[in-house]
């Protein structure tokens, strides 16, 4: 009998304990370990932050779902992993041992890497968790009685720049409801060398397509932003040009802001020798597997991906939701091979599909695979992309509550985009 410790409880974590329970046979236990006890649906945090959603609606208790299928849960932070021992150490002293560690944590929000920036005692909010998308929101419905300019964008660093779009242009939309944008000036800041790199080196037509939209939407923008320090009401941006150097500075006021943090690796996993790369990400095999450890397997934002290109201010590559389902369902299938006496041997597929919400309308796009150059190159805008992201997140969700394990991207995402047949 083996014992499976999944250390995370999100998009990867979740659906990686409930194909791990539909697959392997019921003497094998499953734990999950997180440090919150209950499950969010982190794409919709942008309709958080501006009132579209509340808590309840993207929010789940974890226990209760993990035990109606038999899988243990423990709702208490890892301070410790002793990857030589199997064991993991929670912030109470209590231990649990492992066969098998599943890392799907996340990442860390490294607000630090930028000075005066983040949640935190900082004057930037962030989308990234529920309670940063409830305290932006806070914040807005002070904000709306006298609103004034809008500083919107990701760090450098950053890895996952289709939120900053997304909340761009939701923020957009509310604030045309309301019949005031134009009292909001908003400026978009962004590490990407130019708009729509995306941490992919472009998608299709992305940059003049996102370019064209924020044109439409009165929005400005500084790319190649290396965003140095935050003060009250006021951003410190060195531009940078092509080549490294230093282009241009600027000092952009704001009332409100939002900028995606730099991404790291979560303590516990990143102070295990060898486990990680510099930055704290897991460094992984083709099949999903740590390494040095080869009984540690890792899912999602916490891996190492190297950027698809060298760019003048850091960028890193992003995990969207499909990569993150093939990546667990590799991992479920090749622990499972092991533990009948077999050999890993199933591989994730690393494609990129996003879809993107802009408040009414959207963008869909599809790099096949990721790191050019590409099989599929793909990117479109309509009003069905921001329907298709609603379906998406109510499917999710109940898909989470009735604890199935069936691949959401392969079996409706691709299909409803017409390409499944490109990729097989």
């Amino acid at each position: 009998m083996a014992h499976i410790v999944i250390m995370g409880a999100g998009i990867g974590g979740m659906p990686a304990a409930y194909e791990m329970r539909a697959t392997l046979p019921a003497e094998h236990r499953i734990t999950v370990v997180s440090a919150v006890d209950y499950f969010q649906f982190t794409p919709s945090n942008p309709w958080v932050a501006v009132g579209w959603r509340d808590r309840k609606s993207i929010t789940l208790p974890i226990a209760p779902l993990l035990e109606k299928k038999g899988i243990a849960f423990i709702g208490k932070a890892v301070t410790t992993i002793d990857a030589a021992a199997n064991r993991l150490t929670l912030k109470d002293g209590a231990t649990v041992d492992y066969d098998y560690l599943v890392i799907t944590t996340g990442p860390k929000l490294f607000f630090d890497e930028v000075p005066g920036s983040g949640p935190h005692g900082g004057h930037t909010h962030s989308v990234c968790t529920v309670d940063h998308a409830e305290g932006f929101f806070k914040d807005y419905e002070e904000f709306l009685k006298n609103p004034g300019p809008v500083v919107i964008g990701a760090m450098p660093f950053a890895s996952c720049f289709g939120p900053a779009y997304e909340f761009a242009f939701i923020l957009d939309t509310d604030l045309r409801r309301r019949k005031i944008r134009h009292k909001v000036p908003i400026t978009f800041v962004t590490s990407e060398p130019y708009i729509g790199h995306l941490g992919l080196g472009g998608v299709g037509d992305s940059k003049g397509m996102l370019e064209s939209e924020l044109r439409s939407h009165d929005m400005k923008w500084i790319t190649n932003a290396k965003t140095t320090k935050v003060e009250a009401g006021k951003m410190f941006v060195t531009q940078l040009d092509d080549h490294g150097a230093v282009f241009k500075e600027h000092e952009v006021p704001f009332k409100m802001s939002m900028m995606l943090p730099a991404f790291k690796g979560v303590d516990a996993v990143a102070a295990v020798p060898n486990l990680c790369n510099p930055r704290g990400f897991v460094l992984i095999d083709e099949y999903q597997r740590s390494k040095a450890y080869k009984n540690i397997f890792s899912a999602g934002v916490c891996v190492a991906i190297p950027p698809v290109e060298a760019t003048p201010v850091p960028t890193g590559a992003p995990k969207t939701g499909y990569m993150i389902e093939t990546m667990i369902s590799a991992i479920v299938h090749n622990i499972a091979d092991e533990l009948n006496g077999s050999t890993a041997s199933t591989k994730a597929t690393w494609n990129a599909i996003c879809l993107a919400d802009f408040g009414d309308t959207g963008a869909a796009f599809v790099a096949l695979p990721q790191i050019p150059p590409r099989n599929v190159n793909w990117f479109k805008k309509g009003k069905w992309v921001h329907l298709a992201k609603i379906a998406f997140e109510k499917y999710f969700m109940r898909k989470m509550k009735n604890g199935t394990s069936e691949p959401i991207y392969e079996k409706y995402v691709l299909k409803a985009l017409g390409i499944v047949r490109l990729i097989r």
